[in-house]
């Protein structure tokens, strides 16, 4: 239970730094749903770069999750992708 809210808590704060810096306007649920799919990207790029010994799939920290949000938010608006409730300025 406890990993499920670190998770929730993490794609929160990251969500937010994400969209804080690509200008974009979201609800609370997507700020936390963007967070998280950053994660999971982050974690996964890292994965791949880093070549851990560690088979199992481990999402990003707060740095990682962060960066794949922005990552993730970069080429929705580069892709002229819109997600739901998203305000790009």
């Amino acid at each position: 239970m406890f990993h499920l809210i670190w998770y929730l808590l993490i794609g929160l704060i990251a969500g937010f730094f994400a969209k804080s810096v690509m200008h974009v306007h979201m609800t609370l649920f997507w700020t936390i749903v963007l967070g998280i799919l950053g994660s999971i990207l982050g974690g996964g790029i890292t994965h791949m770069v880093t070549g851990s010994s560690n088979r199992r799939f481990h999402p990003a920290g707060l740095i990682f999750s962060t960066l794949g949000a922005i990552l993730l938010l970069f080429i929705c608006y580069k892709l002229n992708i819109h997600l739901p409730a998203v305000n790009m300025h």
